[in-house]
């Protein structure tokens, strides 16, 4: 109840005295107030039966009136220095010192009149609303001749407030109240020295104990008595040096295991027999793109969100033995290896998770074959065709000089095929390794864009295909080099091109966004599958009505590696059987406007 020895030696003590103190009031002002009011009640029955006597021979007289009756209470009452009250046999008021009798109700059935009736005398305490307080009333029985056997002509009530008795009452009751309160003073400041005297040696080690848990492990107390105290001062101290050992031993370990999880790749996890989650690394919050860094406390499924990873827990939990599984989330789009171990040496029993991220491996494995499958695609259909020229010129047409020709003309159009295949594949390489140095200037985005329109001029007039283009006149120069960034153009367009069909339309829109520019080739065409969309750019990556064309599939992969070395981003949006946009940004920059006009003037 009490934090401090010191107040749980001093507030029993004083309780103690104070509830001894009330009671001894509540009893004495109880008695006092008893025996006060028996006396008071004597008294004014002794006066009451006085005022009788001689009010007799009065209401004996018939001619006496109502105010004569009066009058005589006045009188006795001013004598008296009470209020005095004459009441007929029949509840009716003759006469009051203090309120006209007229405006009194009948009294027969007060109390006290009742009483008197029946015994000679009466008394009663009740709330006086004429007075306005509690006030005692006293009846006596008025007879004729003042004898016991004389008629009863009436009733003298005599009554007083009862303030008297309430003053003495509190006087006694504030005499004893003070009493009780020095002496609890006297009782607190005795018990508060005894008690400082007690509690100074246990503060004392207190706040080396406190100081030992803020981390002062070299915090010690020395003994200054011999008794009870002393020993517990010197148990404390060979305890603080053990565990100042071990707490060193443990935060050499701790920082030891805690650089590791920080540092591996693979992510862990620790969990308790009930599936809580006790400890993490950063790696595997990376790993479950876990929102927040607080995992502690909650729930294996809540951290991971794979069923699979929780049945794998389950599974592991509920054999003992360690488990091993490949994990693939679709909502994620990520490939797990995870391996759960059960620590049975641990007390309580805990469990390790250790996650390896195999999406990145898997993903190249992927490029890998569809690289392999693609590149063996687009080889098999030329040289099957040059090998089946060969073995039809050796099997005599070489002697048809026409056929000869004409072989020798298909051959060389398959070589120019696979020479153009190389050439893009080494050009991609050489982008991609950075051997090719971009030439970037302030270029005009006019220049960028007419070129490779004008070129694909006739291209669009034979496939019958609308081309517009729309070039703000304000729209500021970017950060180009000229000729590479109009062989993005123009890939980016001869595919509109060839996946539109007859009588659409091709956009070519460049507004500003932000700090770049963003040029866009919106078609009408038969768009792109939603599982192609992330792989489009791609080498040789084609998509199922791609695969019936010449190209080799390297142009887009192309187009991307040379926005991504000037700085900036493509990507594409597209609907299948609703066409597709394809973006990519470059960064703005400042030119002279002449010089620039002049430029791009004569490229044109």
């Amino acid at each position: 109840m009490f934090t401090s020895i010191r107040w749980r030696m001093i507030v029993p003590y004083t309780v103690v005295i104070l509830i001894a103190a009330l009671g001894l009031t509540l009893y004495l002002s109880g008695q006092v107030r008893r025996v006060r009011r028996a006396d008071l009640e004597a008294q004014l029955l002794t006066e009451a039966r006085l005022m009788a006597d001689y009010a007799a021979d009065s209401l004996a007289d018939p001619a006496l009136s109502t105010a004569g009756v009066t009058e005589q209470a006045q009188r006795w009452a001013l004598l008296s220095g009470k209020r005095v009250t004459i009441i007929g046999m029949d509840g009716t008021v003759l006469g009051d010192s203090e309120v006209d009798p007229a405006d009194m109700e009948n009294h027969l059935y007060r109390s006290e009149i009742s009483q008197a009736i029946r015994s000679d005398a009466g008394a009663a305490t009740r709330f006086s609303r004429t007075l306005g307080t509690d006030a005692l009333y006293v009846a006596a029985l008025i007879r004729r001749d003042a004898s016991p056997e004389g008629e009863p002509l009436g009733v003298m009530r005599v009554s007083m407030p009862l303030d008297d008795i309430e003053v003495l009452v509190g006087r006694l009751s504030r005499t004893i109240m003070l009493t009780g309160l020095l002496i609890a003073v006297l009782s607190i400041v005795l018990a508060t020295y005894v008690a400082s005297r007690t509690v100074i040696p246990i503060r004392q080690l207190t706040e080396v104990v406190e100081r030992v848990a803020q981390g002062d492990m070299r915090a010690r107390l020395l003994p200054t008595t011999h008794d009870e105290m002393a020993q517990l001062t010197r148990a404390f101290n060979t305890m603080a040096d053990e565990l100042n050992d071990k707490v060193t031993l443990l935060a050499q370990e701790r920082a030891f295991l805690s650089g590791v999880l920080n540092t591996m790749t693979d992510g862990v996890i620790i969990t308790d027999e009930n599936g809580v989650v006790l400890l993490t690394n950063p790696a595997a919050l990376r790993i479950l793109a876990f929102p927040g860094k607080e995992t502690q406390g909650r729930t294996f499924a809540q951290v991971t969100r794979e069923r699979q990873l929780v049945e794998l827990w389950e599974a592991c939990r509920q054999s003992g033995a360690e488990h091993t599984a490949m994990v693939e989330s679709s909502a994620r789009n990520a490939f797990l290896q995870a391996v759960i171990t059960p620590l049975n040496e641990a007390t309580p029993p805990r469990f390790l998770v250790v996650l390896q991220d195999l999406t990145r491996i898997r993903q190249l494995e992927t490029i890998r074959r569809d690289f392999i499958s693609n590149l063996s695609h687009e080889l098999r259909t030329p040289l099957a065709s040059l090998s089946l020229v060969v073995e039809t010129l050796k099997d005599g047409a070489v002697d048809d000089p026409e056929a000869t020709r004409r072989f020798l003309s298909f051959i060389e159009s398959e070589l120019s095929t696979l020479t153009q295949m190389v050439e893009e594949l080494l050009e991609l390489s050489q982008i991609e390794s950075g051997q090719i140095p971009f030439r970037i200037k302030v270029t005009p985005v006019a220049k960028l864009i007419k070129k490779p329109v004008k070129r694909l001029a006739p291209q669009v007039e034979r496939l019958n295909v609308t081309v517009e283009t729309l070039i703000p006149e304000d729209l500021p120069p970017v950060l180009a080099d000229s000729r590479h960034i109009q062989q993005v153009v123009m890939n980016l367009l001869h595919n509109a091109l060839k996946f539109t069909p007859e009588g659409g339309h091709v956009i070519l829109k460049a507004e500003v966004l932000g700090p770049e520019v963003v040029i866009s080739v919106k078609d009408t065409g038969v768009g792109i599958p939603a599982d192609d969309v992330l792989r489009i750019f791609e080498r040789f990556y084609k998509t199922d009505r791609a695969r019936a064309d010449d190209g080799v599939g390297l142009g887009l992969s192309i187009a991307k590696h040379i926005v991504l070395g000037h700085g900036g981003r493509i990507w594409v949006e597209s609907v299948e059987g609703r066409g597709s946009t394809f973006y990519f940004s470059l960064l703005i920059g400042e030119y002279d406007q002449a010089e620039s006009d002049e430029s791009s003037d004569e490229t044109l």
